[in-house]
């Protein structure tokens, strides 16, 4: 069993290796310099460790050569076509869904010889197909590893290698009703609509995350809480929810009768797997614990290292551009931790005789302690938090998610009976989801229950309370090294925190233009006070998350104004995100736009979360702490939305910094024609540096000693234009942008 555990583990290197280190075209190289070092390793090596050396060696040649050979047979012909408006045969793989311009489905395309599948996105006629539906569609192809001049990840790794856009009229030849080949896609929406039919409002999205991991209908609300509680993971079907599946069916038959336990259980959690949609996280789950099921009836010992790396060399088999996938990294890691870590301190538990309360607490703690040990840095990485309650969270709720996961997954199973029974069977369930909800929304919270790597000097001591408690674990002497090691992290911590927001209180204006991609969202703080200027992007990344962050890492948890210049999503859409998590007292609008979709939206989530909505219609100021902004109406009411922009010129002494938004250079002349601007010493580029934008006119009038740009790296548009680089550089500017420099800090004196 070891011997396969080694081959796998070192198929799976090689896996990660091509994947995010070696070009193609080095491959074949690296394969071939691969199986000479494994054989050269094997021959300086005793006899019984040369067949680890050479499995090494042939695992990793294998690895690179097999993701070379996917890579052109299966990838390149879709590269191929990118860039191409075809008419297409597609076959609906999944029920469609309804997006802001019409729906999308995960389709594959017939007759063309192309492996793995598309998402395509048509009009609102695919909602009513069922998966098999067959169509002919004429689509523009773009690649799916870039998407909007980003490089993305999220479809391939899904084995979804092209994005399909309508450019037409597509004709509906079979609508897939009675297809046996999608019986798992067709459960999924059963589940779904008994769900719909048993569980309030409150709770149904719930339920269907915990039971199918569809967050599609999650609230930004919901989300952010469970995120920020470190309980997100209960709602990404993974072994978690595999192992309640699995405990509830031996509750049922009895863990005893293992033959039939195994005989009932590996066929469901395949269905299950099915089901949900094959995640990396659930095919792991399952494939160990059919290991597990069937190691004594061959009278073998589990052997939770071989089965962990088994799975991980079957998933990469199927698609190695998995090795991409978050859900996949996280997965593995947090399994990883439970089979390194977690034992090694349920023995040291086990060494004193404890209450069961007290088994109950620490035994928790050790699963947790496990499950986060290399799933931390991952955390850190992908999503720029680290979360501090974590192990109370889990401690409060992983015991009522199971519950919930348990009477859930029976009603649902009632629900395909009588619709009445599982109305009855539903308040189990739906009062342990309101637990969860309610807890996730109390832990997220508690004041510092997370730190933000918004925060610089966080990604320092991460290294160092690695170092801390590597060296610990090599020491062989010192029985208090580990608590020693343990103040020493949360003491280094507190510290990183303290130098962090201690510079915030210095100063009398902080101006910070974060890098939220191609968007703005500029932070002005000034003695406790706080307020922003749009929250918007067009990036992947989300403008409101990175503000929040940014702004808890400072220490503050309230927003005194927000100022959107105007109705654009690069300007806007980061506010579900931003209100999900921050308080903001006051939102200041233009007055213009009456029925405009965005604009409407926009004023719906101010009242829904409490925020006071202030139209401006003549010049206001508002006070900032020792700042005062001015907030100037739009001086062209009948024009485009980037003509009738909000103005903001934040004042402090003889510090001044202006704003402009999307204005163009006609409407900037019309600003400093209708008003009195000062010499300022930062100006906000318009339009994220447009060709059109920060004229001349206005460079002349407010003579600007710094300008900042706000746009995305590589974005389609061009920004920021050599022509508006000339044109400032030309008026004496220094000029700085976020796209090469990141977040951009002024610190007024």
């Amino acid at each position: 069993m070891r011997i396969l555990a080694t081959f796998c583990f070192a198929f799976a290197a090689g896996i990660f290796s091509a994947q995010y280190l070696l070009p193609l075209r080095l491959l074949l190289f690296a394969a071939a310099g691969c199986a000479v070092l494994g054989v050269l390793w094997a021959l300086a090596l005793r006899e019984n460790r040369r067949r680890r050396a050479l499995l090494i060696g042939f695992g990793l040649a294998a690895a690179l050569c097999y993701d070379l050979a996917y890579a052109r047979l299966v990838w390149e012909p879709w590269e191929a076509l990118a860039g191409t408006t075809e008419t297409l045969a597609l076959e609906l793989t999944d029920y469609p869904v309804a997006t802001e311009y019409g729906s999308r489905a995960e389709v594959r395309i017939l007759g063309r010889g192309l492996h793995g599948g598309a998402i395509y996105y048509g009009g609102e006629e695919l909602l009513g197909l069922a998966p098999g539906a067959r169509l002919t569609a004429r689509a523009e192809l773009r690649s799916s590893s870039t998407v909007r001049d980003t490089a993305v990840t999220t479809f391939t790794s899904r084995g979804k290698f092209a994005l399909l856009y309508a450019r037409g009229e597509c004709v509906i030849e079979a609508d897939g009703a009675g297809s046996l080949r999608y019986l798992p896609q067709r459960l999924a929406k059963m589940a779904q609509d008994v769900i719909a039919d048993c569980f309030p409002e409150r709770t149904a999205p719930f339920m269907n995350a915990i039971l199918l991991g569809d967050r599609y209908e999650l609230s930004e609300e919901d989300g952010t809480n469970l995120s920020e509680a470190g309980l997100y993971h209960v709602t990404a079907v993974s072994g978690l929810h595999c192992a309640f599946l699995l405990s509830l069916l031996g509750f049922l038959i009895g863990r005893h009768r293992r033959k039939l336990l195994s005989a009932l259980a590996i066929p469901l959690l395949t269905l299950y797997a099915l089901t949900v949609g094959l995640t990396p996280s659930v095919v792991r789950a399952c494939i160990m614990l059919t290991m597990v099921l069937l190691a004594p009836l061959f009278e073998r010992e589990s052997d939770p290292p071989t089965s962990l790396s088994l799975a991980l060399f079957l998933i990469l088999c199927a698609n190695p551009f998995a090795a991409k996938s978050v859900s996949l990294q996280l997965s593995f890691a947090a399994m990883t931790g439970l089979i390194w870590l977690t034992p090694a301190l349920y023995e040291r538990i086990r060494a004193k005789k404890r209450s069961r309360a007290a088994w109950f607490v620490l035994g928790s703690l050790a699963a947790t302690a496990g499950a986060l040990v290399f799933t931390i840095p991952l955390s850190a990485f992908y999503f720029n938090i680290l979360v501090l309650i974590a192990p109370l969270s889990n401690l409060l709720c992983l015991w009522a998610a199971s519950l919930t996961f348990a009477s859930g997954f029976v009603t649902v199973l009632a629900g395909f009976l009588s619709t009445t029974l599982a109305s009855a069977l539903a308040l189990a369930p739906h009062c342990g989801a309101l637990y969860l909800l309610t807890a996730a929304r109390y832990l997220a919270g508690i004041p510092w229950h997370a730190v933000y790597f918004s925060n610089d000097y966080l990604k320092y001591w991460l290294i160092y309370a690695y170092a801390l408690f590597a060296c610990c674990c090599f020491a062989r002497r010192g029985r208090l090294r580990y608590p020693a090691a343990a103040v020493l992290a949360l003491g280094t911590l507190a510290l990183t925190v303290w130098l962090n927001v201690s510079p915030m209180r210095n100063g009398t204006l902080h101006v910070m233009a974060l890098d939220v991609g191609q968007g703005q969202c500029v932070v002005l703080h000034s003695k406790g006070a706080t307020a922003l200027v749009d929250c918007g992007s067009k990036s992947y990344l989300s403008a409101g998350g990175v503000c929040a962050d940014y702004l808890h890492s400072i220490g503050e948890g309230t927003v005194d104004t927000l100022v959107l210049s105007h109705f654009h999503a690069d300007h806007c859409n980061g506010l579900p995100v931003l209100l999900a998590r921050l308080r903001v007292k006051q939102l200041l609008i233009p007055d213009i736009g009456k029925g405009d979709e965005v604009r409407e939206s926009v004023l719906s989530l101010a009242e829904r979360c409490g925020v006071e909505i202030v139209f401006v219609r003549d010049t206001m100021s508002v006070p900032l702490g020792e700042a005062v902004l001015t907030v100037y109406p739009p001086t062209v009411t009948d024009g485009d939305a980037n003509e009738e922009c909000l103005a903001v010129l934040c004042t402090t002494g003889s510090f001044d910094a202006l704003f402009t938004g999307d204005m163009d250079a006609n409407t900037e002349y019309r600003l400093i024609a209708s008003n009195r601007l000062p010499d300022i010493e930062v100006l906000m580029a318009g339009h994220h540096g447009s060709r059109y934008s920060t004229g001349g006119d206005l460079l002349s009038e407010v003579k600007p000693e710094t300008v900042v740009i706000s746009c995305g790296a590589g974005n389609r548009y061009g920004h920021p234009h050599a022509e508006t680089l000339r044109r400032i550089v030309r008026s004496g500017a220094e000029v700085y942008r976020t796209d090469l420099q990141g977040n951009i800090h002024i610190t007024v004196n």
